[in-house]
């Protein structure tokens, strides 16, 4: 059997470090806002090269409390994309906001760049570009746009982290949004979540905001809600950053290998000013589900992201009538193949084995 992802093949290198984290926090009895969140935020704060990390219980709510944060709520517009999980649209529902969607670049499966400005209104407050896969957006097009149109960019690197664009980790703007779901590059035995940004200020906020409002014990100077990242996943954190960099050029030795080997279906497009982290390996054909089920008869998982567009999901009904013709042409062809660290050459050899047999 080849797993879609191996986490434990992945944290059996690392177990006793694992537990000696675990363990130290069991002996300290500090289980929240304690010294391994304070550790981890200085340490992720670093590696983004940014001034300040906020810890929070995941990815979504790193997205919901940034647009809360900057004020961002009823009768305003965040442009985005349907192609993403859900949490990207539900963040800026649930702060009252109207998600604007753009449809993807034919090659990248990004944000098309060259389709933001015609959606720009008096209403629009911010762009919420998406690093689908592990590969950066056009963030410096993006960036421009922004500035001249005095808007906030939150950029979504929940599927990116330890990426690069132009040589620069992302996010490449101020803001921010990871998540530490167990499956992603940076995970941990949970759920988990970072905003990281060079705004004081913002920060602050938000670390209010993960509190109840409340920016010391008893006193709330607003209503915030309980999303803080607790100490034991704070320490396993601690432990794994370590290792992410050394895990992300396995993850790309897994992508050359399959970019080599795989024949008549389309692999993924890494822009030349980009370094992906290849959280996932996505492949597109029309022979998409007769691919998917020859895996799973050979006990090989194979997934989809995303077969529904957002905007075409129940939950958004009042989007259902948006046209977005890559977004949507592309949810039928996409197929996520297995990678993680520790992946053998064998393995990726008998994945592509089947998929060029299917193709």
């Amino acid at each position: 059997m080849i797993p879609f992802v191996d986490v434990k093949l992945q944290d059996k290198f690392i177990k006793s470090e694992i537990k000696r984290a675990i363990d130290g926090v069991l002996e300290s009895s500090k289980y929240i806002l304690g010294p391994q969140l304070e550790k981890f935020e200085n340490s992720f704060a670093k590696y983004c090269n940014k001034k300040f990390a906020v810890g929070l219980n995941s990815g979504t709510d790193a997205l919901i409390l940034s647009l809360k944060a900057l004020g961002i709520g009823q009768n305003d517009e965040v442009i985005t994309v349907a192609n993403s999980f859900i949490a990207t649209t539900a963040s800026i529902t649930v702060n009252q906001a109207k998600p604007i969607f753009v449809d993807i670049d034919p090659k990248t499966y990004n944000i098309d760049v060259g389709k933001i400005k015609e959606r720009i209104t008096k209403k629009t407050k911010a762009i919420l570009p998406v690093h689908l896969f592990g590969q950066p957006a056009e963030m410096k097009q993006i960036s421009h746009i922004a500035k001249k149109h005095n808007l906030y960019v939150i950029e979504d690197v929940c599927q990116a982290n330890g990426a690069l664009h132009y040589g620069k980790i992302v996010p490449f703007t101020d803001i921010g949004c990871f998540s530490f779901y167990p499956s992603k590059n940076l995970g941990t035995y949970g759920d988990a979540g970072a905003v990281v940004t060079n705004n004081k200020q913002l920060a602050l906020k938000i670390k209010e905001l993960r509190n109840h409002g409340s920016p010391k014990r008893d006193y709330h100077s607003e209503e915030g809600v309980n999303s803080r990242l607790d100490e034991i996943q704070a320490a396993i954190l601690n432990v794994k950053l370590k290792y992410l960099d050394k895990w992300n050029i396995q993850r790309r030795k897994c992508a050359n290998q399959y970019d080599r080997l795989l024949k008549n279906v389309i692999i993924p497009v890494i822009k030349p000013s980009n370094q992906s982290s290849y959280c996932l390996y996505v492949i597109r054909s029309k022979n998409r589900d007769k691919i998917q089920q020859a895996l799973k008869e050979k006990d090989i998982s194979a997934l989809i992201h995303y077969p529904v567009p957002i905007h075409k999901q129940k939950a958004y009904r009042e989007f259902n009538h948006l046209s977005l013709p890559i977004t949507e042409k592309y949810a039928d062809e996409m197929l996520s193949l297995p990678i993680f660290p520790g992946m053998t050459p064998e393995q990726i050899e008998k994945v592509c084995q089947i998929v060029n047999q299917y193709a």
